[in-house]
């Protein structure tokens, strides 16, 4: 998301979109993932999965303060207003994941994949209304997997999509 956002928004200048692209990505994807990596191979977590309920607040909770780290410098470093909507975007349904799943597992890949998919055919327009089949592509896999129940993943999906739109229309 962030490297769509980011090259749409600096277009024609691709290579500055993807200067903001990579800083967006290390701060909301790659740090966020490593936290998780070394929790699992420290054996502090089970699973990249963080199956565990116990285990979830502190991984998701140093994905939010690198998500908001990120956030910092794409301000500070003049980010266009669409990334850096987009990256609050990422924070909301971040922070409202987290909160429930202190008390249930609702799918944060659901809500991930709905939130973007929404925010897309915000940007791009109806053209990529048909993407809207990843949703329910990630949602199949997520009950298929045995990870989540349909209502886990149809309230992630909700959240996900419910946050993103609105949080993106407003800043952007």
């Amino acid at each position: 998301m962030p490297l769509v956002i980011a090259v749409h928004s600096t277009a024609p200048a691709v290579a500055a979109g993807l200067g903001w692209a990579l800083l967006a990505v290390l701060f909301c994807s790659v740090v966020p993932y490593a936290v998780i990596w070394v929790g699992v191979r420290r054996g502090r977590l089970t699973d990249h999965h963080i199956g565990v309920r116990e285990q979830r607040r502190m991984p998701l909770v140093y994905g939010m303060f690198s998500v908001l780290v990120g956030l910092a410098l794409l301000v500070v470093a003049g980010a266009p207003a669409p990334l850096v909507a987009m990256v609050v975007v990422m924070f909301a349904v971040l922070l409202v994941v987290t909160a429930v799943n202190q008390v249930w597992k609702l799918s944060a890949h659901a809500a991930v994949v709905a939130g973007s998919t929404a925010v897309l055919v915000v940007v791009l327009g109806p053209a990529l209304l048909p993407a809207l089949a990843l949703v329910a592509l990630v949602g199949w896999s997520r009950v298929r997997l045995g990870d989540h129940t349909t209502g886990q993943v149809v309230a992630g999906a909700l959240v996900g999509a419910l946050i993103a739109v609105p949080t993106f229309l407003l800043l952007s």
